[in-house]
């Protein structure tokens, strides 16, 4: 009688694992070294853009720090690539790019960038340095079009418009901003004037209450708060919200917020030099207390958040976690 030597089950086991870490292995390595590809692909036309728009980067970094109402420009490429790091599995979860939306907008970025640059004779050199700008955003977006496609835009999509925010805005532009929210705040102070019995008259910018006439000037307008705003409630909502609607509301909530802020302060000003100490007109807390009505603004900033996310409904993971 013959007997075969039937294949030991443990061992057959043991050699079964082994094969599925060397293919998980494998896999891993194909995986990562796609990733590395498609990396230094983005970081070859990243490397392309900064050689070809130097000057409007220098030009815009002089003017950041040269000009109050575009210092907010400082904080965009930090906070924009903080965002991007933080939602970093979304690249790493590609398979392939997209040449098909990717080139066309990198072409197009291209030809803006071309006209800004040798286009003065058709634009003035505030809208040069904005369209250059502007075309330089474009290519880095077009860019993750070509190299991780689609689905990694979608997925890093506040974080990469958050990026316009680079373009400074052309000198026309700014001064109606500027004039607006000139014109807002002190609607929003006559409000408060109003809400609290002191009689008040506005006209424009101008407004009066007994014993003193109040100019909304082009300083007060807190451009420069109102962007900072503008940008903590991005991060803020790109942080901790999901639904692009109750991002969007956050956001957008960010400019009533600066006008009530803006009307609070002349608000406050006003009665303290008018009922305490004329002192005030020209006291640290008029050159010196935006701060204070700024982190005002934000806790009231996040106090809308806090609610935007209670009132967030919960997946059925993150219910039975909470139970």
């Amino acid at each position: 009688m013959n007997f075969a030597r039937l294949p030991n089950p443990r061992g057959t086991g043991r050699v079964l694992a082994e094969a599925a870490k060397v293919n998980a292995r494998s896999t891993t390595q194909n995986v990562n070294m796609t990733t590395r590809n498609r990396l230094q692909a983005f970081g070859f036309l990243f490397l392309v853009s900064i050689l070809f728009w130097w000057h409007p980067l220098l030009a815009t970094l002089g003017l950041a720090l040269g000009d109050d109402a575009y210092t907010h420009i400082l904080l965009i490429l930090p906070l924009s690539a903080s965002l991007i790091y933080l939602d970093r599995d979304a690249l790493r979860s590609v398979r392939h790019g997209n040449i098909v939306a990717g080139l066309p907008v990198l072409v197009g970025a291209a030809v803006l960038g071309s006209v800004a640059r040798w286009g003065h004779h058709v634009l003035s050199p505030d809208g040069q340095l904005s369209l250059a700008l502007f075309a330089l955003v474009t290519w880095w977006i077009g860019s993750v079009f070509l190299c991780f496609g689609l689905d990694a835009f979608r997925s890093l999509f506040l974080p990469l418009c958050f990026l316009f925010l680079l373009v400074p805005l052309p000198g026309f532009v700014l001064n109606e901003i500027v004039y607006f929210l000139q014109q807002q705040s002190a609607f929003a102070a006559r409000i408060f004037f109003l809400a609290t019995g002191v009689p008040v008259t506005q006209n424009g910018i101008m407004l009066a209450i007994p014993g003193l006439d109040i100019e909304v000037a082009h300083e007060c307008s807190s451009i420069r708060s109102s962007m900072m705003l503008v940008i903590v409630s991005v991060f803020l909502a790109h942080l901790f919200l999901r639904p692009w609607w109750r991002k969007a509301l956050l956001i957008a909530a960010s400019l009533p917020l600066s006008i009530a802020k803006n009307g609070l302060r002349i608000f406050t000003i006003a009665v303290l030099s008018t009922r305490v100490d004329p002192g005030f007109l020209n006291g640290r807390l008029h050159h010196h207390g935006g701060i204070v009505f700024f982190g005002i603004s934000v806790v009231a900033l996040t106090a809308l958040l806090i609610l935007l996310r209670r009132t967030e409904p919960r997946t059925p993971l993150e219910f039975s976690k909470a139970i």
